[in-house]
């Protein structure tokens, strides 16, 4: 609570002082290493960046901006009903981490901050748990209960008939109250606008000058020639940057797009050839080779839909004086293979160079495109160079989906078939699509670490082994008996009640499977002495069991979140207490009606 230290550390600390003081053995200190949730988790968070790599989170972004246009009000509605309706499906974790990026370019790009919708997603997908048997653990532990008690289980969507009723009140709560409760805190996660940097290259290269499509007519005699055959920059002064094909054909090896157009490649009917030129030697060629000349979007657009893809982007590079590069004669337009790199303007004291031949000096800047991977690599060739800005935000702000978006969305659908059927345990299931994902290239296996966030990992695994103290000292056990004793002498309302206020305190900091498992022995043999159905009691115990909204460590989606929007542990307190009022409410109200005692 005090926030001066991280969260990991802390948990860190506190998972070495139950060893220490001799609560615990080294099996039991370290077990939350090897919890099949925090490897899961882990997992879960490699699915979510292919998810970002490949263009989803872009394109879910920015769906989620059009659809709020510039309303706050409007993007928290969309982040919480959206999260909780897909962890209904999906893990709640694995909803965090598929929406984390999107919510948070959403937030940046709608005119907010990350940390005034990111509890409100996180609290969404806690609350979407409850829409099926599946949603969430303690369902499920409610559930086996019951059977193993001889009583009937819940079926697959029994769970909806409070679930729903409490996750519109969490989009109401955040849309009329609880937005007023979350903090502004100014975080250093702002994704690149694409847009933007396009604007300025376009103003500092004048890349709309000189940059044309043609395509190749029937009458064209470059027909079934090669570029090598023309020599088209040493003769007409014209770079050819890439080359679409009207009719691709996959099966027998013509690619949709040639992004870097070599010698050996052979133009065909209909191709769609950009290219870089003035405009005299564009009209030499057009004539010549009867090309016909192709509409072009607004520059913007034409660069960001032509040129900027999932595999392919741009960056500006700047020249240092002790570079190797100072002193070269080069061209625009040139392409340098060794690199798979291409060389679109250039800039010297903040002035445009349009020459045909340019000697690089220091201070020089370029403007170059080739694949992320390439450009990414460019400075470990070359140390004497400045690639300016974040390559890596920008690849993962394009929209454009390719074939590696599909295997991603494939992926993630594999993985809720895995989840819903049970055909393998969860953190298996997650680890196989983990494995597609980074097999695939859809996330390089060199950016897969960063992609996971290992403080929530860390702190996850190290707060595993207090809720094992709480039951293995026998606290919770003694609490739990005290609370039950006491109040199911009064009224069968009284003891949901007193389940729902026992279990969500329990939440607060324990996992809440580890709630559910020891809440519902206790649960069970409550109603049953009362002579009651334990339905109502057990409903009571699942909801309160995803109720974690007061301490960023009751759930692993409300760890994931506590960095990525600056939160402090106080922020929890005062925005999750009112609405964990409101559920308690609810659920008194709701549970004797839906499932009578």
């Amino acid at each position: 609570m005090w926030g001066k230290y991280p969260p990991d550390v802390v948990a860190l600390l506190s998972m070495l002082s139950l060893y220490l003081t001799g609560i615990l053995d080294i099996s039991e200190t370290f077990s939350g290493f090897s919890n099949s949730t925090v490897i899961m988790i882990a997992a879960l968070f490699i699915i979510g960046e292919g998810l970002s790599q490949t263009g989803w989170t872009a394109l879910a972004g920015n769906r989620f901006i059009k659809w709020a246009g510039k309303s706050v009000p409007k993007l928290l509605i969309i982040v919480t009903l959206g999260s909780g309706v897909l962890s209904g499906f999906v893990s709640n974790t694995g909803t965090v981490a598929t929406l984390l990026p999107v919510t948070i370019s959403s937030a940046w790009n709608i005119g907010t901050l990350p940390s005034k919708v990111l509890i409100p997603m996180a609290f969404g997908s806690n609350t979407g748990g409850l829409l099926t048997l599946t949603g969430t653990p303690p369902n499920i532990i409610a559930s086996n209960a019951l059977i193993e008690s001889g009583f009937t289980g819940f079926s697959f969507f029994e769970f909806s008939l409070i679930g729903l009723p409490l996750l519109i009140i969490s989009v109401l709560y955040f849309r009329y109250f609880g937005s007023k409760l979350l903090p502004s805190y100014k975080t250093r996660n702002r994704p690149v606008n694409i847009d933007s940097e396009l604007h300025k290259w376009i103003e500092a290269y004048r890349v709309d000058q000189n940059y044309y499509r043609l395509r190749v007519r029937s009458i064209s005699p470059l027909l079934g020639t090669k570029i090598k055959n023309w020599d088209f920059e040493s003769t007409y002064n014209v770079s050819i940057i890439r080359l679409k094909r009207r009719h691709p054909n996959l099966f027998k090896g013509t690619p949709p797009f040639i992004e870097f157009p070599k010698e050996d490649t052979e133009f065909m009917y209909h191709d769609i050839i950009t290219v870089k030129g003035n405009t005299e030697a564009i009209n030499k060629i057009m004539i010549e080779f009867r090309l016909g000349l192709w509409r072009l979007d607004p520059i913007e657009e034409e660069l960001k839909n032509n040129l900027i893809n999932q595999e392919v982007g741009m960056a500006e590079v700047l020249i240092t004086p002790k570079s190797l590069f100072v002193g070269r004669k080069i061209k625009i337009g040139d392409y340098f293979e060794r690199f798979n790199i291409q060389l679109l303007g250039a800039s010297r004291n903040n002035e445009s160079l349009q020459d045909e031949e340019i000697t690089v000096k220091a201070g020089d800047a370029f403007l170059i495109r080739g694949s992320w991977k390439n450009i990414g690599e460019l400075k470990e060739i070359y140390e004497n160079l400045v690639i300016c800005g974040s390559p890596e935000g920008m690849a993962k702000n394009v929209e454009n989906l390719s074939l590696r978006s599909y295997v991603a969305l494939a992926t993630l659908l594999l993985m809720i078939t895995l989840l819903v059927f049970k055909i393998v345990p969860g953190a298996i299931a997650a680890l196989i699509c983990a494995g597609i994902i980074l097999i695939t290239g859809c996330v390089p296996i060199s950016k897969a670490y960063k992609g996971i966030s290992w403080t929530s990992v860390v702190m996850i695994a190290a707060m595993i082994p207090m809720g094992i103290a709480l039951q293995k000292t026998g606290v919770a056990q003694l609490a739990a008996d005290n609370l039950v004793t006491h109040l199911g002498s009064i009224h069968p309302i009284a003891l949901l009640g007193g389940i729902f206020l026992l279990t969500t305190t329990f939440s607060q900091f324990i996992n809440n499977s580890a709630t559910a498992v020891l809440m519902a022995p206790i649960a069970i043999i409550a109603a049953s002495s009362l002579e009651i159905s334990p339905k109502p009691i057990m409903i009571a115990l699942a909801v309160s069991a995803s109720t974690a909204f007061l301490t960023p460590i009751g759930t692993t989606t409300n760890a994931m979140v506590l960095s990525a929007g600056g939160y402090k542990f106080l922020d929890y307190v005062k925005v999750g207490t009112p609405l964990l009022l409101i559920f308690f409410a609810m659920t008194l109200f709701l549970v004797p009606i839906i499932w009578p005692f």
